[in-house]
């Protein structure tokens, strides 16, 4: 969780972003309309990512104001190449934060950004892997998580949350006790931290996602979105 760390990490992914950019790399659903898997590999698809958020950082997005025939475009199917699991906060829409029209993210979105121990999230992820082609997986943390917090003050101040907010918390509890006493602020430590549980935890869950993992059709990377700026830091997972 070393910040310098991240720092080199986010400039190589930005350097390959540019040089992909170079190659004329295009948004992630003009890649795929034609609704056939895609053919590119997990490298290409990240580097576009990349480079959609620094587009949107920038303040020079190139995805227009959706309207119906953007949708109509991809009515009979979709094969979006990236899967994107995110927290359910309002102010964290994947698919404008990394600048990609319809069609380009197969997006799952709830508190935390967590996959959990049930079928639901895990079993969306492998259909998007295994019916609709998707070849890259970014589990996204960002900055002032809500349910990080309360993870936090669950163990910090021995707190009893409401309703199933208390089990929805208990996700992210050991990821808490594993950055106690770390340098750095501990709502940035532990969100990070839980990106990267996450996304290494979707490696190694169920029979599908691992085969793809290991055989390398499909690269599983964290990820954490800073509210004030923008700018998405990618973590080594």
């Amino acid at each position: 969780m070393c910040d310098s760390h991240s720092n080199s990490r986010r400039t190589f992914m930005r350097n390959t972003a540019l040089a992909a950019g170079a190659l004329g790399l295009s948004p992630l659903s003009s890649l795929s309309a034609d609704t056939k898997p895609t053919s590119l590999v997990p490298d290409d698809i990240l580097s576009e990512l990349v480079a959609g958020n620094i587009r949107f950082a920038s303040g020079k997005p190139t995805v227009e104001p959706r309207t119906p025939a953007d949708f109509a475009r991809d009515a009979q199917g979709q094969a979006p190449p990236a899967i994107v699991l995110g927290c359910a906060d309002s102010r964290v829409p994947p698919e404008i934060v990394f600048d990609q029209p319809v069609g380009g993210l197969f997006t799952l979105r709830v508190a935390g950004n967590m996959i959990g121990s049930g079928p639901i999230l895990l079993g969306s992820v492998e259909f998007a892997v295994a019916e609709l082609g998707a070849r890259v997986i970014v589990v996204m943390g960002h900055s002032s998580c809500g349910a990080c917090r309360a993870a936090i003050d669950h163990i910090d101040n021995n707190e009893t949350l409401p309703g199933a907010i208390e089990g929805m918390v208990d996700y992210i509890r050991p990821v808490v006790r594993q950055e106690q006493g770390k340098p750095g602020d501990k709502l940035v430590n532990v969100t990070k931290a839980n990106a990267l549980y996450n996304a290494k935890k979707l490696a190694k869950t169920g029979s599908i996602i691992p085969n793809f993992v290991d055989s390398g059709k499909v690269k599983i990377v964290g990820a954490y979105y800073n509210l004030s700026t923008g700018v998405v830091d990618f973590l080594d997972a």
